[in-house]
C-alpha cells in the first residue's frame, strides 16, 4: 500500500473572465509529494501547460486526506471533503470510540458524492458514520506516479 502526502497548493494568476476582462484568481490544487519543495516543483510542472502568462505559487499547506476516490465521469467535476468517524469498541471499558478521518471524493453533486463515498468504502471492515460532506474549491488533483521508463537507482538490489 502506498502512503500519500497531500499538499494543497494555491496558484495565483490572471484569468480572462466571461466578460473578457482580466481578473486575478487564486485556485487550489492537490499534489502528492514528499516535501513542500517537491510539492512546489510538481505543481509548477503540472500547471505550466494550462496557464498562459505568469503565475505564482501563493501558498502550500499539508492536506490531511486518508483516502481519495477519483471518478472518470465527465459530470464528476467537483471534489468533496467527507469527514468520517470510524466506530470501534473499546474492549476494556466497553465504550464506543470514534476516530475521525477525511476522505476526498470526486463527484457531480452532493448526492453523487455520498453515493461514491459509500461505493468506495464497500470493502471496509470497520463501521463508519458520515459526519459531513462539503464541496471544496480544489480544481484538480495530481497523485504521484512514477514514469514507466524510470530505472531504479540500484537495479541489482532486488536480485540478492
Amino acid at each position: 500500500m502506498m502512503m500519500h502526502n497531500w499538499f494543497e497548493c494555491k496558484i495565483r494568476y490572471e484569468k480572462v473572465a466571461e466578460n473578457g476582462m482580466n481578473k486575478k484568481v487564486t485556485e487550489p490544487y492537490l499534489v502528492d509529494a514528499l516535501s513542500f519543495t517537491e510539492a512546489e516543483s510538481r505543481i509548477i510542472e503540472e500547471i505550466t501547460p494550462f496557464i498562459s502568462g505568469e503565475f505564482t505559487v501563493a501558498d502550500i499547506k499539508r492536506a490531511n486526506y486518508s483516502e481519495l476516490f477519483p471518478c472518470e465521469e465527465d459530470a464528476a467535476d467537483r471534489w468533496f471533503k467527507c469527514k468520517l468517524y470510524f466506530i470501534t469498541l473499546d474492549e476494556k471499558s466497553g465504550t464506543e470510540k470514534k476516530t475521525a478521518t477525511n476522505v476526498l471524493v470526486q463527484a457531480a453533486d452532493l448526492r453523487d458524492a455520498v453515493k461514491k463515498l459509500d461505493e468506495g468504502m464497500k470493502g471496509t471492515m470497520a463501521d463508519y458514520v458520515i459526519a459531513s460532506v462539503a464541496e471544496t474549491a480544489i480544481m484538480d488533483v495530481y497523485p504521484y506516479s512514477a514514469e514507466p521508463d524510470v530505472k531504479p537507482e540500484f537495479p541489482e538490489a532486488d536480485k540478492r
